[in-house]
């Protein structure tokens, strides 16, 4: 893989989970609605605090993920892929978890299958970028990155 695609995947896939942040954020309101539709008032009092919780941590943490990822993809330092080759192994084991602990149940709510499908897509992107080694004899590409 060329210095320039490894850069580019990388770059992408911190986009991407950056997208994943905001997507996960503006999802938490539709979702406590949800609950307070389909729960009795005691019930939706009980989940909706934690279910908060949960997903504006999440929202907020996948942003410094993916800026991270973003601007530690040209660099060939040490920290630089130790930085990405954690996001990498991280994000890889979301849609494995994802599909054993919910199933295939929630795949009718488009959020979820939007959300399911960006953490799909880094994480290919991401592994790929992450240990495969860039090439160095292409000159072209290193000017370029």
């Amino acid at each position: 893989m060329s210095t320039s695609t490894r850069v580019r995947l990388l770059r992408g896939s911190g986009l991407l989970l950056l997208l994943l942040g905001i997507v996960h954020l503006v999802a938490t309101p539709h979702i406590a609605a949800l609950i307070r539709h389909n729960a009795s008032t005691g019930a939706a009092d009980m989940l909706i605090p934690p279910m908060l919780l949960n997903h504006i941590l999440v929202g907020v943490l996948l942003l410094p993920l993916g800026f991270l990822t973003f601007y530690a993809a040209p660099h060939s330092d040490r920290w630089a892929q130790v930085i990405v080759r954690a996001t990498a192994l991280t994000v890889a084991t979301l849609p494995l978890t994802l599909l054993a602990l919910m199933g295939l149940r929630y795949f009718d709510a488009p959020l979820f299958v939007v959300g399911f499908v960006l953490v799909v897509a880094a994480s290919v992107t991401l592994l790929l970028a992450a240990f495969t080694r860039p090439r160095t004899t292409d000159s072209a590409d290193a000017a370029r990155s």
